[in-house]
């Protein structure tokens, strides 16, 4: 039998695998039930393709999408492994197809969306059949307290007294503890061997700005990021449509994404993506699970997300191929008011707990003034000791001023407000505002009327959002969110005790990462390798565009960014040389190993 770095080396072009991966595979080649917890890009997919393509028999991997399934067999078939996948979207006679194939055993992996493989005619087909195994994929939407809950997912695990001897693996890229412990539950894993990854992704950066005219910094964000593909995240189909339209009149590739759009809209939008073809998706959060696109430099989140689960996990959406990438994360204190209220709209009391701990968790990541990567991995339980120093509070240190006048002048605000208005209502009577509603209650006669005229608005919101951070003040979620006093004020107001505040961020980074467009030197001073110029990159590029287009798949699916450096470095004159480069097996050596050969050749002269 095949060695597993062997399948590795011979399909996927790959020297070694990636810990824990080997172990995995071990652990299922020997019959072993397991869950994997990895980081999206870390590599889930290849422990359980090179145990299917080893093992006797059909890996049978249940999917939530049918776009992560059209990816994967997309990408398989590429590689020269028997693949297919088995949903709704397919004509009759392609299902027909399908089975027929699945029966007379020329399949290794059947990729099957969860509908379909708990229709009791397809279970009885499979019980014909030689299974390898089931790999339950997103496993976390089995979870009742997965940030996604899938209802027909939690069927899954009825298949065990069905399919009895057959090992299952469920893997996932977000879970917390409660999640993991429930998904093992549902799943019915007997015995699991259980791996869970490290979280850190060390090639994203992670910056969260102050909501401050959010279209113009969203605009000079993916402007000064021109080229690159991006993901910008909404909470609403409503804000997703209007900035879609704003992006697009700013001369920007953009569309835009959600369920209010039909099956044929949105799957043009994401194979639009996909090929390149446009830059930019605008998206509510039903865009995105399963993309296999390597190559999204940036995720944008233009409204504060509901739980770090979905946050971790779209923004792992970008820099799948390990190069330099960036999450961007809006904030404002409305996002907090609106995601509360959103959560309060449930029926279940025990499923708002939950999600409001959620959302509260996520509330003090975009607050804090600590290591954004150490707070991310924390909530996972991962602790890490020192800067990251690719997040913006390890690249720039938030400066503090001396807040005392300040903050007075807003607590004394709230005083004689009696304690009974929001951040925006206080704002406006700090700056004068001449608003009926302020003129109708005659608060434009408070001490405190126009006192603040001196800052502007954003920088009040932040002071006053610090405040509440602080402990100074309480927002009171549950009424409105007014701000009312708490007992810290005291010596501020009576004692004379100084304040100092971080001064506000609200500045979005226009110029290209250091890491993009120039060189940089390394931690051991040694010049990183860049391609912007590279006119063997480039070619490489649009070759890979042309076989792309001529094979009616995504361009990465042909290699991707990291396998053209390679190849743009190393020049490989021969087959054999060729080879030697990660991500060009033996299939695709054989199918375009010579027109990559002969475009090295002719750069090279």
């Amino acid at each position: 039998m095949e060695s597993a770095r062997e399948a590795l080396k011979r399909v996927f072009g790959y020297e070694s695998f990636r810990a824990p991966q080997d172990q995995i595979i071990d652990a299922l080649m020997t019959g072993r039930d397991c869950f994997v917890l990895m980081p999206t890009g870390a590599g889930k997919s290849i422990c359980f393709q090179i145990p299917a393509i080893i093992r006797p028999g059909v890996a049978i991997v249940v999917s939530p999408l049918i776009s992560l399934m059209k990816d994967q067999v997309d990408g398989l078939r590429q590689n020269g492994v028997e693949a297919a996948c088995y949903n709704s979207s397919l004509t009759s006679q392609e299902a027909r197809q399908v089975l027929s194939d699945l029966g007379s055993g020329k399949l290794k992996l059947l990729y099957v969306s969860p509908e379909r493989l708990m229709m009791s005619e397809f279970q009885e087909r499979l019980l014909t059949l030689d299974i390898s195994f089931f790999a339950i994929d997103e496993a976390h939407c089995v979870s009742q307290w997965g940030h996604d809950f899938r209802p027909e997912y939690v069927q899954l695990g009825s298949l065990r007294s069905k399919f009895e001897g057959i090992p299952f693996i469920g893997l996932t890229a977000t879970a917390d503890k409660v999640t993991r412990e429930d998904v093992l539950l549902r799943l019915k894993l007997k015995n699991p061997a259980i791996f869970v990854s490290g979280f850190d992704r060390p090639n994203i950066r992670y910056t969260v700005v102050e909501k401050s005219q959010p279209l113009s910094q969203l605009d000079a964000f993916v402007q000064a990021r021109s080229g690159d593909s991006g993901i910008v995240y909404c909470l609403s189909r409503k804000r997703v449509d209007a900035i879609t339209e704003y992006l697009q009149k700013k001369g920007i590739s953009a569309a835009a994404y959600h369920a209010g759009y039909d099956a044929t809209e949105r799957s043009r939008v994401q194979e639009g993506f996909q090929k390149d073809e446009i830059q930019v998706v605008v998206a509510t959060v039903a865009f995105g699970m399963g993309i296999d696109k390597p190559n999204v430099r940036y995720v944008v989140h233009y409204d504060l997300p509901k739980n770090m689960e979905g946050y971790y996990q779209e923004t792992g959406r970008a820099g799948r191929d390990g190069l330099p990438s960036e999450a961007l994360l809006l904030f404002g204190a409305g996002d907090i008011m609106s995601a509360r209220r959103l959560i309060e709209l449930g029926d279940n009391p025990t499923q708002k707990a939950v999600e409001l701990k959620k959302l509260n968790a996520m509330v003090e990541y975009a607050e804090a003034q600590v290591c954004r990567r150490r707070v991310i991995l924390s909530y996972f339980g991962e602790y890490r000791i020192g800067a990251c120093d690719n997040c913006d509070i390890c690249l720039e240190a938030p400066e503090e001023f001396d807040a005392t006048d300040d903050v007075k002048l807003a607590l004394m605000a709230v005083y004689e407000l009696k304690q009974r208005f929001g951040m925006g209502y206080v704002v406006d009577i700090l700056r004068g505002s001449k608003s009926a509603r302020i003129l109708d209650a005659y608060h434009d006669g408070l001490a405190a009327y126009g006192t603040g005229k001196h800052r502007p608005l954003d920088d009040w919101m932040s002071i006053l959002r610090q405040l509440v951070q602080k402990g100074l003040l309480i927002q009171d979620a549950e009424n409105y969110g007014i701000l009312k006093l708490t007992p810290e004020t005291r010596p501020i107001l009576r004692d004379g005790v100084r304040v100092s505040l971080a001064v506000p961020r609200v500045k979005v980074q226009q110029e290209k990462p250091a890491t993009k467009g120039k060189a940089k030197k390394g931690k051991k001073g040694k010049k990183e390798a860049t391609y912007e110029d590279n006119s063997l990159f480039q070619k490489l590029r649009t070759l890979r565009r042309q076989i792309a287009d001529r094979e009616q798949v995504p361009a990465y699916i042909i290699c991707g960014d990291e396998t053209l450096r390679q190849l743009a470095d190393k020049r490989p004159k021969n087959r054999t040389d060729l080879l030697k480069i990660s991500g060009i097996g033996e299939t695709k050596a054989n199918k375009y190993g010579s027109e990559l050969l002969a475009a090295i050749k002719d750069e090279l002269g």
